[in-house]
């Protein structure tokens, strides 16, 4: 009675532990992947210093994830190429007598970006592109409020694009 009493609880243990394996959900095609390059990306809007920004973001969200490793482009598996494509305005909230002169903006930012193959960058992993939003208050000074809100966009796009290639969505 007793063996029959402690076999129940490990046969519960491992019927809990049914349809999970170890590792990680990356796509089949990054199988091979271990570790990520990301190099300045390029700028193609007027805002100054977006590259940069844009850079920093991805290298923060593939470190936060950890499904990726981040190297420099010699010891690398793949390279990720990307720009900032653009960065776009739209009013959400206006004033009810000067419809001209909105109170709250959002901007949404496009990231376009190529997973190469280091050892041939001629072969492409991935492609595809990421968007992230942010909202912020019109204030006296529009350019430091647009400044502001920009890494916060730029993050979201970032994450985007992280779960696109660790996850496949």
């Amino acid at each position: 009675m007793k063996p029959l009493l402690l076999l129940c609880p490990l046969l519960l243990l491992l019927t809990s532990c049914a349809g999970y394996h170890l590792g990680n959900a990356k796509p089949a095609a990054l199988a091979k992947v271990k570790s990520i390059a990301v190099p300045m990306f390029a700028n193609d809007t007027q805002h100054p210093r977006a590259e940069a920004l844009a850079t920093s973001a991805v290298s923060c969200a593939f470190s936060q994830d950890g499904t990726f490793r981040l190297t420099s482009s010699g010891r690398a598996d793949a390279i990720l190429e990307g720009r900032v494509k653009s960065i776009s305005y739209s009013a959400i909230r206006g004033r009810r007598l000067d419809t001209l002169h909105p109170d709250e903006l959002t901007n949404t930012v496009t990231l376009v970006w190529a997973l190469r193959d280091a050892r041939n960058p001629l072969h492409t992993l991935a492609t595809g592109s990421s968007a992230g939003t942010s909202q912020l208050f019109v204030d006296p000074n529009l350019q430091t409020a647009r400044n502001n809100a920009l890494p916060d966009a730029l993050e979201r796009a970032a994450d985007a694009l992280v779960a696109r290639l660790t996850c496949g969505f």
